[in-house]
C-alpha cells in the first residue's frame, strides 16, 4: 500500500526544487541585466523582441543590411559600428528572460496541487507569474524608449518584486524545515527594525539606479578617455549613496547583533552571517568602482549582491511572521518532524 504521506512528500520536494531552481534563475537573469547595463549593451539588439531584425541576432557586420547604420542609427546613440560583444551580451539577458518565463509559468502548474492544501503557494506563484510577464513588457518598453531612466529603475523594481514572490513560495513550501526557526519570539521594536533595514536597503538600491544615470550623463559628457574622472564628476545622488551605505551597514551590524541574541536557530544563525557578509561585499564593491575608476565588471556584482541583500532580509523577515510562512493547519508531517 502506497503511504499517502511519502507521496505529498515527494510532490512537496518536486515543488520545493522548482522554485528553488526559479528563484537561482531569476537571480540570473538580474545579474545578466547588470552586465548589460555595466557593458553599455542595452541597445546591443536595437529592436524588440527581434534583434537587427534577426531571431538569431549576427555576429558580423556583413549579415546586416548595407544601410543598418542608416536604420538604426538613432537608436544606437551614435554607436553605428556592429559590436557583436553587445548584441550578444544583450540577446543572452534576453534568453535568460524566456527561461525565467518558462520555469515561473512551470512553477505556476506545478502549484496548483497545493490548492487544496495551501493555497498560497498558488497565490504567490500567479503573483511570480504576472509580475515576470508585466516585466517583461516592460523590457520591450525600455528599448523602445531607448534605455529611459525611470523605465529601468521601473524594471528593476518589478525583478524585486519576482524575487519577494518566488521566495516566499519557496520558505512557505519548505514548512517543515522553517518550522523550529518560525517559533522565535520578537519585540515589535526588533520587528521594526528588521523592517527599517529592509525599507532603506531597498531604497538604497533604487538610489543607485539614479546614480548609474548620473554616470550615463557624465560618460556622455567627457567621454571615455576621462575615465579617472568619471567619479569627481558625478552629482549629489553619488554621494547620498555612498554616505547612506555606512547608515544600511550600521543598521545590518545592529540588527544582526540583536537577532543573534534572541534565535537559537542554527539556520537563521547562518543567514544572518551571509547577510552580513553580502552588505560586506557589497560596500567593498561600491569602494572598488569609487577609486578604481568604475570596472566594468563590478557594476553587475554590486548589483547582484544588493538583490541578493535584500532577498535575503526578505526571507528572515518571513522567518520571524509565521502566521506568513505557516499554513493555518500544518500538514501532519511537518508536525511530527516538528516533535
Amino acid at each position: 500500500m502506497i503511504n499517502s504521506s511519502n507521496l505529498i512528500n515527494k510532490q512537496t520536494r518536486r515543488f520545493q526544487r522548482l522554485a528553488l531552481l526559479t528563484v537561482i534563475t531569476v537571480y540570473l537573469l538580474i545579474l545578466a541585466g547588470g552586465i548589460v547595463r555595466g557593458t553599455g549593451s542595452g541597445m546591443g539588439c536595437p529592436d524588440w523582441p527581434t534583434c537587427f531584425g534577426r531571431w538569431i541576432p549576427p555576429t558580423e557586420e556583413s549579415q546586416l543590411p548595407p544601410n543598418y547604420q542608416e536604420i538604426y542609427s538613432a537608436k544606437l546613440k551614435g554607436e553605428v559600428i556592429f559590436n557583436p560583444v553587445k548584441t550578444w551580451i544583450e540577446y543572452i539577458n534576453r534568453l535568460l528572460g524566456v527561461l525565467s518565463g518558462f520555469l515561473v509559468f512551470a512553477t505556476l502548474v506545478a502549484s496548483v496541487p497545493f490548492l487544496h492544501k495551501d493555497q498560497s503557494l498558488f497565490w504567490g506563484s500567479l503573483a511570480a507569474f504576472l509580475l515576470i510577464g508585466a516585466n517583461g513588457w516592460l523590457g520591450s518598453r525600455v528599448v523602445a524608449t531607448e534605455l529611459a531612466q525611470y523605465m529601468i529603475t521601473l524594471h528593476l523594481g518589478l525583478a524585486i518584486l519576482v524575487v519577494f514572490a518566488l521566495l516566499f513560495v519557496l520558505v512557505r513550501s519548505s514548512v517543515a524545515e522553517v518550522w523550529t526557526q518560525a517559533n522565535e519570539k520578537l519585540s515589535k521594536a526588533l520587528k521594526g527594525l528588521l523592517l527599517l533595514t529592509m525599507v532603506l536597503s531597498l531604497g538604497q538600491i533604487l538610489l543607485g539606479t539614479q546614480v548609474r544615470d548620473a554616470l550615463n550623463d557624465v560618460v556622455q559628457r567627457i567621454g571615455y578617455s576621462q575615465r579617472n574622472s568619471w567619479v569627481s564628476n558625478l552629482d549629489w545622488r553619488f554621494y547620498v549613496h555612498r554616505s547612506f551605505s555606512l547608515v544600511v551597514l550600521g543598521l545590518h551590524l545592529g540588527l544582526i547583533y540583536q537577532l543573534r541574541k534572541v534565535t537559537k536557530s542554527r539556520g537563521v544563525g547562518q543567514l544572518l552571517i551571509a547577510l552580513v557578509l553580502i552588505v560586506v561585499g557589497e560596500i567593498a564593491t561600491g569602494i572598488v568602482m569609487a577609486y578604481l575608476a568604475v570596472p566594468a565588471m563590478a557594476q553587475p556584482v554590486h548589483l547582484f549582491l544588493a538583490i541578493l541583500m535584500i532577498g535575503l532580509q526578505f526571507v528572515i523577515w518571513m522567518l520571524f511572521h509565521s502566521s506568513l510562512i505557516l499554513p493555518t493547519r500544518v500538514p501532519d508531517h511537518a508536525r511530527l518532524q516538528k516533535i
